[in-house]
């Protein structure tokens, strides 16, 4: 008799477990490898090579499935709770709002995820950051069936690859995804407005994600910042909390790169913030 009641409750404690971790949101650990060619390109994986070190990086996922009342524009979504959704590792065009002017692209990439998303659910994998500044959530939109919407996206031409440390997962990925892209002219690719632009044209009268190309000279370092200075009125900046992300800066001098990103100005002087070497090709 004693026997039987010990395994009923055996039975129901476990049971109880099982719902708890079915019921609950959970947190895993995955391994990342960093790895550097000769050249002084970086590349990530989830499968360790010679030479490459690894990089700890636990992840959040919610995965269970949430309804989408809204699609806001090409990166971002509103769930049927009213929270919204930003895409994590990518940026869309914009479109047309009170606050800011439409871009080429912005209305074909709210379109294609209008229509992946019309009567779905998702499921919302999150990353380091659970949510950005503006209080949106940040996360890897799965539908039912796998399809990771962000890489679709980048896949398509209808979005750019735009890392954000400490939120690296599937980077690898999506900057693949991106390549394909480019290298077919899909989208983004093929529209005058995001061709690369000699250095001597920058400007922030351009507003929104843009592309340059030009040759660093020489390397200057602060406390917060190491810069890449191509003359003495531009340069791009990287935060020390992400140097370790990048190949020794002294690889990019003197060569011809191309820096993506959104550009900022002080006085007659033009920086770019690269978080990520994403945004750097060496031509």
């Amino acid at each position: 008799m004693a026997i039987t009641k010990f395994l009923t409750m055996r039975k129901q404690y476990l049971a109880s477990i099982i719902i708890f971790c079915l019921l609950t949101p959970f947190t895993f650990a995955t391994q990342i490898f960093r790895s550097e060619d000769p050249q002084g390109g970086v590349t990530y994986s989830d499968t360790a090579t010679a030479g490459a070190k690894q990089v700890d990086i636990t992840f959040k996922t919610n995965w269970f499935l949430h309804r989408v009342s809204k699609v806001y524009d090409g990166d971002t979504i509103v769930l049927e709770n009213g929270k919204r959704v930003r895409l994590l590792g990518i940026n869309a065009p914009e479109i047309e709002s009170r606050y800011r002017t439409s871009e080429p692209g912005g209305i074909a990439a709210k379109s294609w995820l209008q229509e992946k998303l019309q009567n779905k659910k998702v499921h919302l994998q999150y990353d380091q950051e659970k949510y950005d500044r503006y209080k949106r959530l940040l996360a890897h939109i799965f539908l039912p069936d796998g399809k990771h919407l962000n890489e679709a996206l980048l896949e398509n031409g209808l979005a750019v690859l735009n890392i954000m440390p400490p939120n690296l997962r599937h980077s690898a990925k999506l900057a693949s995804a991106q390549q394909r892209a480019e290298k077919q002219k899909l989208g983004i690719w093929s529209i005058s407005r995001y061709q690369p632009l000699p250095i001597s044209k920058i400007s922030n009268k351009n507003r929104g994600w843009q592309r340059y190309i030009g040759t660093p000279k020489t390397i200057k370092r602060s406390r917060k910042y190491s810069r890449l200075i191509f003359n003495e009125k531009t340069n791009i900046r990287i935060a020390t909390d992400n140097l370790e992300l990048f190949p020794k800066l002294e690889n990019y001098l003197g060569k011809s790169i191309e820096f993506r990103g959104w550009v900022s100005r002080n006085d007659e002087n033009y920086s770019m913030l690269i978080r990520h070497p994403s945004a750097l090709v060496i031509h």
